[in-house]
């Protein structure tokens, strides 16, 4: 099942088209860090930007770089489910280890509309499937009564990346549940308490950047170094906020490409970072790298 630390991976650009050079050290890095597995083509990824051809060779060329040294997941989530299931069947006829479906958004469906609709992606493919509930960017929350609901009718639903911010929700899903079903951490500044309250893992943002920190963290938590998982946390956490002080994914590109390993470019209707927030974020990561 899906457990660990994953990184929900950027696109990067160049003269607006993918940088498959950067694409590839990029990856590289993860693996050298110890990442369990990758994302491609999630929302992080500007997956909503990206052509279908740009999604499919995206995809493709991560699971050819990996070459099975980790997890390789697509992104394949839409507000349409034809488009969805559409998506997550290249996503399985290319050979990725499973799929991240995001919930629906702007149309808003019940809960009942979302139960069905995740039925019908997973009743499409033998993959392993996460779920994706993001309520603050989709506008709808997949409730916990309904994510049992999905998971009993769809044993191919393991895993869900919980970005409501909620931790109380990880221990609702946790009673809910069965043990085999992994709750994994959406947000970066969450992960700690988060595994405190029964999630195994996290997808990341700030891994892109920090690979190797963020596995350390979840790696100390899950071999019972609780204090070691604390200081790893309190270390991180300004990075954590800063890295969203912008629509995700411009500061964590902007601090990349200081790196020397993306440039920060970025698709529109998203756009580079004020001045301001630049010297912050830049302000931020030297503290850190000083510690």
């Amino acid at each position: 099942m899906f457990r660990g630390t994953f990184t929900a991976l950027v696109t990067p650009f160049r003269e607006d088209t993918i940088d498959y050079t950067a694409l590839e050290s990029l990856i590289e890095s993860q693996i050298a860090a110890g990442i369990d597995g990758i994302i491609a083509v999630g929302t992080t990824g500007e997956s909503p930007t990206l052509t279908h051809d740009e999604r499919k060779e995206v995809i493709r060329f991560s699971i050819q770089t990996a070459n099975r040294r980790c997890l390789v997941l697509a992104g394949t989530g839409s507000y349409s489910t034809r488009e969805a299931i559409t998506a997550t069947e290249q996503a399985e006829k290319l050979g990725v280890d499973g799929a991240l479906l995001v919930a629906p958004y702007y149309n808003k469906p019940s809960q009942e509309g979302l139960f069905r609709h995740f039925s019908a992606i997973a009743k499409s493919t033998p993959l392993r499937l996460m779920l994706y509930n993001i309520p603050g960017r989709c506008g709808v929350d997949i409730g916990a009564e309904t994510v049992a609901r999905i998971q009993s009718d769809c044993p191919n639903v393991v895993s869900i990346k919980e970005a409501g911010g909620n931790v109380d929700r990880v221990s609702e899903l946790r009673a809910r549940l069965p043990e085999a079903f992994t709750v994994l951490s959406g947000d970066d500044g969450l992960t700690l308490p988060f595994l405190a309250a029964g999630a195994v893992g996290v997808v990341s943002v700030a891994s892109n950047l920090l690979p190797r920190e963020m596995c350390e963290l979840v790696g100390a938590f899950t071999n019972g170094d609780i204090k070691r998982a604390e200081r790893l946390h309190r270390k991180l956490y300004w990075l954590f906020k800063d890295l969203f002080i912008e629509p995700n994914p411009v500061p964590i590109k902007t601090a990349l490409s200081w790196r020397g390993t993306i440039l920060a470019e970025v698709r529109l209707p998203l756009c580079e970072m004020n001045a301001a927030n630049q010297a912050r974020l830049r302000k931020t990561l030297e503290e850190f790298e000083r510690e």
